[in-house]
């Protein structure tokens, strides 16, 4: 959802975090040297410099270390759908100007046949794939029901509505918005059912993932950037007791964005 921007007067301190390539490096540096460098816990707001990935490495920043502000991106990337224009105008000005828009990461839990579990935190998906050239075999819970008994398949993910335009769509799954409070659920290259085209759940949906045939057909689950292989089941939930807020100029909101993107060609 956007709102209005969270500061009541012009921010002056700010955390910058830049990608490791030298477009991201060299403005950092300048904005740096216009406007110094804060710590997190002194920082109004965070600046992060470079694409989507880095973007997202900030938000899982912000979230585990408690950050309470907002994070602002500038696009030194290449597709920059999280981030802002490169624009040389008045730093404080243009975020005093921004529209904020807070997102809910997903939260993974995921167990391996070695007996390891892993929890992460996601942004924009978490997915299964299988890891050869064998299908995967997977029983999908809703709230503790059973909805699918077994889908064969390349994988399966659950996206957030900001990450809906990421994988999901590429995956030929539906686009949400912002506001929509829904998940989509969306197979990978589904064999059987193969007219199933996946779902969409209400944002306080509990789901499970079983892999079936776990040691023949070995499954690896992922959630943004963190990754367990050999994987037996998965549960994922919105966690709406965390929440990160990006800040995107009022020409085209987050919200904008994910609207005009149903309307690519």
């Amino acid at each position: 959802m956007t709102v209005l921007s969270p500061f009541k007067q012009k921010p002056h301190r700010f955390a910058f975090r830049a990608a490791h390539t030298p477009t991201a490096h060299a403005e950092c540096e300048k904005l740096i040297t216009r406007y110094g460098n804060h710590s997190l816990e002194d920082a109004e707001a965070i600046i992060c410099l470079g694409g989507d990935g880095t973007m997202l490495e900030t938000l899982h920043d912000a979230l585990v270390q408690g950050f309470r502000g907002p994070v602002y991106g500038i696009n030194c990337g290449s597709v920059g759908f999280l981030m802002n224009p490169n624009k040389q105008i008045d730093l404080p000005e243009r975020l005093n100007r921004a529209l904020a828009a807070s997102l809910h990461p997903l939260r993974m839990k995921a167990t391996s046949l070695h007996n390891e579990t892993c929890e992460a935190l996601a942004l924009n998906d978490v997915y299964l794939f299988r890891q050869t050239r064998q299908a995967a075999k997977i029983r999908i819970h809703i709230d503790h029901r059973v909805r699918l008994k077994e889908l064969v398949c390349d994988g399966i993910l659950l996206a957030t509505p900001a990450g809906s335009t990421a994988y999901n769509l590429s995956a030929h799954g539906p686009i949400v918005p912002l506001s929509g409070n829904l998940l989509p659920l969306t197979p990978i290259c589904p064999f059987r059912p193969r007219r199933w085209r996946g779902a969409l759940l209400p944002s306080n949906a509990h789901v499970a993932f079983s892999v079936l045939e776990c040691e023949k057909r070995p499954v690896a689950a992922v959630a943004d950037s963190v990754e367990l292989r050999d994987i037996t089941c998965v549960e994922v939930y919105e966690d709406r007791s965390l929440s990160v807020t990006m800040l995107f100029d009022p020409e085209q909101t987050l919200s904008d964005r994910i609207v005009s993107e149903q309307f690519r060609a």
